[in-house]
């Protein structure tokens, strides 16, 4: 049998064909769009996940609470006697042993920034009675923090959470 099919109808149809299927594509990728779109964290909730404080009040001795992401922040401005008795601390007395040195950061040692959430259920320390280690006290279930933030005493198993910051300057942070 002989093909008598004219090859400017097989290029029509290829034609058409891939045109199809290129508008389907493009049909699809538009319906989906907004889908995916709406997975994306609201404007509201990233203007929360970093926020920069102003630390120039925090005298030495005293602490500051601000709140980032609905928590209460702690940003404690530790004299040099607090630092010392926090890094004379051996590791051996911890329950959640962490040096010192690893929950602040290089060259500013006095200043501790910890998430004021009590790791045991979730209560808000005291940063006012300080607790018999002069950190913080839970007045929900008596877990003791020293000034350090690390669990001393009481039902909390880990010491208080440092979030993720950066010093902008000498006078603000930024936590998130």
């Amino acid at each position: 049998m002989e093909d008598t099919a004219d090859p400017k109808d097989a290029t029509r149809r290829d034609f058409m064909v891939l045109t199809a299927c290129s508008m389907t594509a493009v049909g699809a990728a538009c319906a989906t769009w907004p889908l995916i779109d709406s997975l994306n964290p609201s404007a509201d909730v990233l203007a929360m996940s970093s926020v920069e404080i102003d630390i120039s009040h925090v005298l030495p001795g005293q602490n500051s609470t601000f709140k980032w992401r609905g928590k209460p922040v702690f940003v404690f401005n530790r004299t040099d006697a607090q630092v010392a008795a926090a890094r004379a601390v051996p590791m051996s007395e911890l329950r959640d042993p962490q040096m010192d040195q690893d929950r602040v950061k290089k060259g500013k040692d006095n200043l501790l920034v910890t998430i004021g959430i009590c790791t045991h259920l979730g209560c808000v320390p005291i940063t006012d009675l300080g607790g018999e280690y002069g950190g913080y006290f839970c007045p929900c279930h008596g877990s003791h923090y020293d000034t350090s933030g690390r669990i001393r005493k009481g039902p909390a198993p880990f010491n208080l959470e440092v979030p993720p910051y950066e010093f902008i300057s000498d006078t603000k942070i930024r936590i998130g």
